[in-house]
């Protein structure tokens, strides 16, 4: 079943489990819901403590294994692409710990986005694993632990001033 907006607005776990809409983009909507997930996070203040951010992103870990299914099962699909919300949360979760300047939070969704799409190991093995709401989620913290890895190293090459 292909999403449509009809399927947007009918439940409340499939408006955030569709990205507030940004799944519903007809081809790679997974970029769209990490470009999604990154102009929501840019409306924080720079200020915004790091403490606040993780219990967000715990939260949001939290609803999205519950709300991925729900959205699943609607589509008949055990992790259809249109999912985005697990995007959100591995976006917020990598921008939480980049420095909050143009180019850096560029360099992480885009390095992110390549982990995602690439699914190096255990990732791939993750995604193939788990087909529940943890496992929709779970691969995508994966690819964030990629990326922050990258993130950390960039910054002992490249240090922020």
């Amino acid at each position: 079943m292909r999403p449509s907006l009809r399927l947007l607005v009918s439940h409340p776990a499939h408006f955030i489990s569709l990205g507030l809409g940004s799944g519903l983009a007809p081809k790679a909507p997974g970029t769209f819901g990490s470009l999604a997930a990154w102009a929501l996070f840019a409306l924080l203040p720079d200020s915004t403590p790091l403490a606040f951010l993780i219990g967000g992103i715990v939260l949001s870990f939290a609803l999205g294994c519950w709300l991925i299914p729900v959205t699943s099962r609607a589509l008949g699909q055990a992790d259809p692409g249109c999912i985005v919300w697990d995007e959100f949360v591995a976006v917020w979760l990598v921008l939480a710990f980049t420095p909050w300047t143009l180019a850096w939070q560029a360099f992480a969704v885009i390095t992110f986005r390549v982990f995602d799409i690439a699914k190096p190991w255990p990732i791939r093995w993750a995604d193939g694993r788990f087909k529940n709401g943890f496992g929709v989620m779970f691969d995508d913290l994966l690819a964030a632990g990629y990326t922050l890895i990258c993130i950390a190293l960039a910054l002992r090459l490249v240090p922020t001033a």
